[in-house]
């Protein structure tokens, strides 16, 4: 029986696929994600996020009228889903961070932003605004914390889902021959001097993440 690495919790019908092809899975967090408060003075034109944590923890802001005014940049199709969902309108969203922050320098470059992003976010985004002096401003909305944890199981394959629960992961556990999947670039990266067993999802979804896992496996 394969023995999996799941580096966060998931839900019951995500699960599913690793149930019906009889793995072994053990589920940890290897990160935590709350909230943090913040304060909004002015808000430029366009908003961007990054990350679902960025809208959870905007959607609690006193603002939130005024920021469903706003257009939207954001980062991945979930992101874009629970925008839309709360009635926001996403102007643009790419994959990746690199991809929104050229989009943005070249077809909106006169166009002001603000920025929702969380404590250990990439400076990907940021160094391509700067670098074409396209006018914006940063909130910190929410806080990642590493929750690492030694784990004693020799597991065949790990999934990983952002370069934070790698770098958690790594303060604890090696990482040895076992085949790591990952959700997106910046994810693999992290692990790119650990390892070359590296694996990264066709899309930026934990359900992608699975499938690809599933069906490598399986076929190995």
């Amino acid at each position: 029986m394969l023995s999996l690495l799941c580096t966060k919790e998931i839900s019951s019908s995500q699960k599913q696929p690793f149930v019906e092809q009889g793995f072994h899975v053990v589920y940890k967090d290897f990160i935590k994600v709350k909230t943090i408060a913040f304060e909004l003075g002015s808000i430029n034109a366009n908003i961007i996020f990054t990350s679902k944590n960025a809208v959870q923890s905007v959607l609690e802001s006193e603002k939130l009228t005024t920021l469903k005014l706003k257009n939207c940049f954001c980062v991945g199709q979930k992101t874009k889903e629970l925008l839309e969902e709360n009635h926001f309108k996403v102007l643009a969203c790419e994959n990746y961070a690199d991809d929104l922050g050229q989009l943005i320098a070249t077809q909106y470059p006169e166009a002001t932003f603000t920025f929702f992003s969380g404590n250990l976010r990439q400076d990907v985004l940021p160094n391509i605004l700067k670098e074409n002096n396209v006018v914006f401003d940063e909130f910190k909305t929410y806080e990642t914390i590493l929750t690492p944890q030694k784990l004693n199981t020799k597991f065949d394959a790990i999934l990983f889902f952002s370069p934070s629960a790698v770098n958690s992961y790594l303060q604890e556990n090696e990482i040895e021959n076992q085949n790591c999947f990952c959700i997106g670039n910046t994810t693999a990266k992290a692990l790119e001097h650990k390892t070359k067993n590296i694996t990264i999802a066709p899309l930026q979804t934990i359900e992608s993440v699975i499938e690809t896992a599933v069906s490598t496996l399986l076929t190995a």
